[in-house]
Formats: C-alpha cells, structure tokens, sequence
C-alpha cells in the first residue's frame, strides 16, 4: 500500500514537473503577444477612421469654364468707296463749274480736262493775240479786292524762292482761261499769258505766286518782268 501511494505520488511530481514549464512558456509568449494585440487594435481604429474622415471633407469646388465670349453680329458695313483715277493733270472738279456750261477751247463742259489734247486747246484760247494791248495790271482794274493769303502761309509757300510747274496739277478752264490748284487755292488767271511765250510753257517753265504793289501775280522764271494777274481763292 505505502508502495503504491510512493508510487503514485512520484509520478504526479513527475506530471506537475513537466507540465510547469510549459504553463509558464505559454504565459509568457501571451505576455508577448499582448502589446503587439494592443497596437494592431489602435491602428485598426485610426485605418476606419482615415476612410470617414475622407468620406466627410467637402469635394473641392470644380473651377467653371468661362463661357466664350459672345461678338454681337457685325451690321453689314458699306464697301469702302474707291477713289477714282484723276486724269494726267489732275483734273479735279471745282464746284464752282456748271456740269451744262459751255465749252471752252475744246475743254469738257464739266471743265475737267480729259486728257493733253483738251489741256493744250485751253491754253490756247486764252493765249493773248497783243500783250501790250490785252494785258491790264490790278491797278488798272481798280485794284484787288479777293482772298488775301495769311503772311505766314504766303512766306512758307509763295514768292519767288517757291516756284512749280503748273504741269500736273489739279486744273480746270473757267471763261477760257485757266484755274488750278496750288497748296490748297484755286488760282485763276483774269489776264491772258503773252503771246510771246512757247505753247508748252505750262509743262516747262518753274512759275511762282507773288504779291507785287496792287494784287497777285503769276511770274515766269525763265521770262523775268512779266506778271499775269492772278485771283486766289480758298
């Protein structure tokens, strides 16, 4: 009896022997795995909750597309009128002509030259046949009583450091003599040109406006000493 119970009582020491360490081996690598628990279970929260917050932020405001901007519709604009081609000499319309005048030296009733031929036919007519006899000077028509040229335009322009050639310019025949355009006037000759001068003086010479004693005169260059009285009008 007291062999079994010495028996029986080793081998429990035995069990409980070899049973403690292996208690005490899986208490221990629970208290190992506690923390890592612990840790996956606060990062678990914060992972649900990086998903609701970005589920709450508000969406970012979408940038609109500015509309085009509308052109209202253009009205129908005109065509730009073409100007239209003067004549060799110019050959600008005066107002002052009457479109159902006569004709003068063979010039158009309009006054405006056509072409050389007309040109050269109005200068004719109004050539003198006696200079001494045709010709008068302001003072022997009573004196000038026209548009006077401003001091300052006249020494810019006129006198005899500003000569030209009549040949070109914007010209007209009014009462068979000629009128044509310098600086803006309308020069009209009263007097007709001396008999003595060549039939295309006109296209040659240098000529020049001057003011002389009485009233305005047209000058030659090339023939000193004779003035054909002259009306200026603006």
């Amino acid at each position: 009896m007291s062999v079994k119970l010495a028996i029986s009582a080793g081998a429990l020491f035995l069990i409980l022997g070899t049973m403690a360490p292996a208690y005490a081996q899986r208490e221990q690598e629970k208290e190992q795995a506690r923390p890592q628990q612990h840790e996956q279970e606060r990062a678990a929260p914060q992972q649900h909750q990086q998903p609701a917050q970005q589920q709450h932020e508000p969406p970012a405001p979408q940038r609109r597309q500015q509309p085009a901007a509308q052109h209202p519709p253009q009205a129908n604009k005109p065509a730009p009128r073409q100007a239209k081609p003067q004549p060799s000499y110019g050959g600008a319309y005066h107002g002052g002509v009457q479109a159902n005048g006569p004709t003068n030296g063979g010039v158009h009733h309009s006054g405006v030259p056509q072409h050389q031929g007309q040109v050269r036919s109005g200068f004719g007519q109004s050539r003198a046949r006696s200079w001494s006899s045709d010709h008068r000077s302001w003072r022997e028509r009573g004196g000038y009583n026209g548009y006077r040229i401003p001091d300052d335009r006249f020494r810019a322009y006129f006198g005899h450091d500003h000569f030209f050639r009549i040949y070109g310019l914007p010209l007209v025949f009014i009462g068979g003599y000629p009128r044509f355009q310098y600086d803006g006037y309308w020069v009209t000759f009263v007097d007709p040109w001396p008999d003595t001068w060549p039939d295309d003086w006109y296209q040659t010479d240098d000529v020049y406006l001057d003011y002389t004693d009485d009233g305005y005169y047209l000058y030659d260059r090339s023939r000193p000493g004779v003035g054909i009285a002259v009306t200026v009008a603006f």
